[in-house]
């Protein structure tokens, strides 16, 4: 990594909470370029990675079994800001990023990344979704193009990546962002129906 993790995800929720924060209740229920959720489904999804992966960064249990309904209490807007901010604490302590981490024994760097993953590319998705402007870090960028690169044959076994989409000419003269959504099966022109 270019960067200690707990910068890259600092850089990351910089860009990407205020596209969290700026989901109107109007727009819950608009589909999303991640196929199986909408607004608000995704939304949880995203609150849910933000919770869960300070507790991995500290090596205890994570559970994913059920994705509470954050979206539906109080201001949830402000309570995915600070836990993101307690996101980028948890994985700031000395020895987040080794050893193992989670039921499946990673390594505890790629854990973390996949949390700077999420962060990145379901920014886009909500942001895409909802119409808001999004330039991640392109720095952030980089590191997540590595770390999904890695994960990709597996994140598609698992059904967490799609078949790679893919972009004109090869993607030459693709951007970084554009290359990245394409290597998770994502189509960087997707438009809201």
């Amino acid at each position: 990594m270019t960067k200690p993790l707990s910068e890259l995800l600092a850089a990351a929720a910089e860009r990407s909470v205020p596209v969290v924060c700026g989901i109107t209740d109007e727009q819950l229920g608009l589909p999303t370029p991640c196929a199986e959720y909408d607004v608000r489904g995704l939304a949880n999804h995203l609150f849910h990675v933000m919770v869960n992966f300070q507790a991995l960064a500290a090596k205890k249990d994570a559970d994913f079994s059920v994705t509470p309904d954050y979206v539906g209490h109080g201001d949830w807007r402000a309570a995915f800001e600070k836990e993101t901010a307690a996101l980028v604490k948890a994985w700031a302590e000395p020895g987040a990023e080794e050893g193992t981490s989670g039921a499946m024994g990673l390594p505890a760097g790629t854990v973390g990344r996949m949390a700077l993953d999420d962060l990145t590319v379901h920014a886009w998705d909500l942001a895409r979704a909802t119409g808001q402007e999004y330039t991640p870090d392109p720095v952030v960028v980089a590191e997540v193009f590595r770390s999904c690169e890695e994960l990709a044959p597996t994140g598609r076994k698992m059904g967490a990546f799609g078949e790679e989409f893919p972009l004109p000419d090869g993607g030459a003269g693709a951007s970084d962002l554009d290359r990245l959504l394409a290597l998770i099966g994502r189509d960087p022109g997707w438009r809201r129906p």
